[in-house]
Formats: structure tokens, sequence, C-alpha cells
């Protein structure tokens, strides 16, 4: 059940109600019975775990040991590279 924000015109509280989402707004203080308006207040909702936001999509700078095997694998694909392409074809031998 969602918790709703109020504060009073006449007395200046604050207080909070339990209300289900189809309930009407309160009309009234509590305290002093006064005319009351709804809050806009933060929520305490936090996306956590795998697959949210925070933690999977955020923009994470990479560590230096992520750093150092990106390099290491790319410069075994490049000495791999390097040595295919010294490699000669063969050329058929004629029997």
């Amino acid at each position: 059940m969602p918790i709703y924000e109020y504060k009073c015109q006449k007395c200046g509280r604050q207080f909070e109600a339990f209300q289900g989402i189809s309930d009407s707004e309160l009309k009234a203080c509590k305290f002093c019975k006064g005319k009351v308006h709804k809050l806009v207040s933060l929520s305490s909702f936090s996306l956590k775990g795998t697959g949210w936001y925070a933690t999977d999509y955020k923009g994470k700078k990479p560590t230096a040991k992520a750093k150092k095997e990106k390099s290491e694998t790319s410069d075994s694909s490049t000495t791999t590279t390097k040595e295919t392409a010294k490699i000669e074809p063969t050329k058929p031998s004629e029997s």
C-alpha cells in the first residue's frame, strides 16, 4: 500500500497516510482538521541487481586489469596476423 505525504495549510504540519491507489485524497488534517494538500515526494524505490541500469549499463570505467587483458589480446592477434603474412604459398609439385 502506498504512503502519501500531506501538508496542512492551517497548522503547517506534514504527515503521512497509508492509502490505496484508488482511495480518494484526504481533505482534512488529522491534527487540527484544517485543509490539506498532497505533497510530491521522493520515492525510496531503487533498481538493484543484474539486468538493471545501475549495475549493467551505467558506463563503468574499465579497470587497469581489464585494460591490460584487452591490450594483450590485441597484441596476440596482431602477432598472428604478421606471422600469417610471412608464410608463402607452396607450389604444387609436379609428378
